[in-house]
């Protein structure tokens, strides 16, 4: 029993270094998807007829554009950590030319900048364009809390529970970063997107592979051990004098 036990976890184990393997295949294909969209040419940004149809694999950090403008009395801030400290990213409704509206992170802005009235001058009016990276949506909170809507407590970028809490409507699901196009009076600060994709699939596979064999080096030790003792057995089994059977006589020598 435990023989077979060990061998079904050696198979157990075997089974997941391949899986490993087969996961960084996928994780490879998925970084070079995303480099050659963040470096690509910007598109026209997905509108209400491919909506259905998003989703992180085939559209995250696609390379967007858009045209409209602003609905900065709506903006939401969202507690961010970036390279340059920990702050707020600002997220404002951009209302399309088409007449849909998309979320867009304009980017960082320190605790002293929460308040808008200290950074007028990047409240962008009028018409203009936007370019950056779609994004999915970030539901369920972030940094261990919950979003907290009517507290205007926000811990991640959840597109749905903003666009609700903004009263916005016809609101695309994803949003997009901001590129770092600088916006004048130099806040919010856009292009601080961190792409970074662990993959540490390979160590993974390695250790699976190792414990495998470990076990199945240990399943090859006992039953040597099991194998010799079984010997050692029947060797002293035939070196031991052999009783007589009934009927038969022994004879002392005179």
């Amino acid at each position: 029993m435990l023989a077979v036990l060990a061998a079904l976890g050696v198979v157990a184990l075997t089974a997941l270094g391949v899986w490993q393997l087969e996961r960084r295949i996928w994780k490879l294909q998925l970084i070079g998807q995303v480099e050659q969209r963040i470096h690509a040419a910007p598109v026209a940004v997905p509108g209400p007829e491919t909506w259905p149809r998003i989703n992180a694999a085939d559209d995250a950090y696609l390379r967007v554009r858009a045209t409209g403008h602003f609905l900065n009395d709506r903006e939401t801030l969202v507690q961010a950590v970036t390279e340059r400290g920990s702050g707020y990213w600002v997220i404002t409704p951009f209302r399309t030319i088409q007449g849909f509206t998309v979320l867009v992170n304009r980017g960082f802005v320190p605790p002293d900048l929460r308040d808008s009235e200290k950074r007028k001058k990047g409240q962008v009016a009028g018409e203009t364009i936007v370019t950056g990276l779609v994004r999915m949506t970030e539901p369920k909170g972030g940094f261990l809390r919950s979003n907290d809507p009517a507290a205007g407590h926000w811990y991640s970028r959840d597109v749905a529970a903003i666009a609700a809490a903004r009263g916005l409507s016809e609101v695309a699901p994803f949003f997009i970063d901001a590129d770092t196009t600088p916006n004048p009076g130099g806040w919010p600060v856009g292009g601080l997107t961190v792409i970074a994709f662990p993959n540490n699939h390979l160590v993974y596979a390695l250790t699976w592979f190792a414990l495998a064999l470990m076990l199945a080096g240990a399943m090859g030790f006992v039953a040597r051990d099991e194998w010799h003792f079984r010997r050692n057995l029947l060797d002293c089994g035939a070196d031991r004098p052999r009783a007589a059977s009934n009927g038969e006589t022994t004879s002392k020598a005179l």
